[in-house]
C-alpha cells in the first residue's frame, strides 16, 4: 500500500503537491483514510453543504444558549403569540402578528450579521422567503371575511368570472 492515496475520479493535483507533513488532521481521516485539511478556504469541488452566511452565533460562545440564538427565539415566540391569539378566536390580530413576525425575521436576516439558526439558506433566499410569506399572511389577514380591511375589486370580478357560469 502506498503512502499516497487518491480518489478514483479525483482530478489531477496541482504541480506543488502538499506533503503529509503540511496537512493537519482535524478529528479523523476521511473515508479513504487520507487526512483532512484544517483550512477555512472553500475547496475547488464542493462535496458537502456549506454553512449559510450569517449562520454563526448571534452572541459569544460562552453566553447561554438562548442569548446565542436570540433572533430565531424572538421570531418563534412572536409566532407562538400569534398562534395563541388565533386559538383564542382573535383570528385577524393573530394572523397579523404571525405575518409581522416573519417580516421581522426577514429584517433581522438582512440587518444582523450573525443570526444563528435563523439563517437557513443564503441571505437573499432567507429574506425573500421570510418576507414573502409574512407579506402574504398579512395581506390575507387584511382581506379576511367578515368585514375585510383591504378590498381588491378585481379579485371579486375574477372570482365571478371563474366560478359563475
Amino acid at each position: 500500500m502506498s503512502a499516497e492515496r487518491k480518489a478514483p475520479d479525483a482530478p489531477e493535483a496541482p504541480a506543488a503537491e502538499e506533503t503529509p507533513e503540511d496537512v493537519t488532521v482535524r478529528d479523523a481521516p476521511d473515508a479513504e483514510g487520507a487526512p483532512r485539511r484544517a483550512t477555512r478556504r472553500f475547496p475547488l469541488f464542493t462535496r458537502d453543504t456549506a454553512r449559510p452566511e450569517g449562520g454563526g452565533r448571534a452572541a459569544p460562545g460562552d453566553a447561554p444558549a438562548p442569548a446565542r440564538q436570540w433572533p430565531i427565539l424572538a421570531v418563534l415566540l412572536t409566532v407562538g403569540l400569534g398562534l395563541l391569539l388565533t386559538a383564542l378566536d382573535v383570528f385577524r390580530v393573530g394572523l397579523l402578528v404571525i405575518g409581522a413576525a416573519l417580516v421581522a425575521g426577514a429584517v433581522l436576516r438582512w440587518v444582523v450579521p450573525d443570526v444563528g439558526m435563523l439563517a437557513v439558506r443564503s441571505r437573499f433566499t432567507d429574506i425573500v422567503t421570510y418576507g414573502g410569506l409574512g407579506l402574504v399572511i398579512v395581506l390575507l389577514a387584511l382581506m379576511m371575511q367578515p368585514e375585510p380591511l383591504l378590498r381588491f375589486p378585481w379579485l371579486q370580478d375574477m372570482l365571478h368570472f371563474t366560478v359563475d357560469s
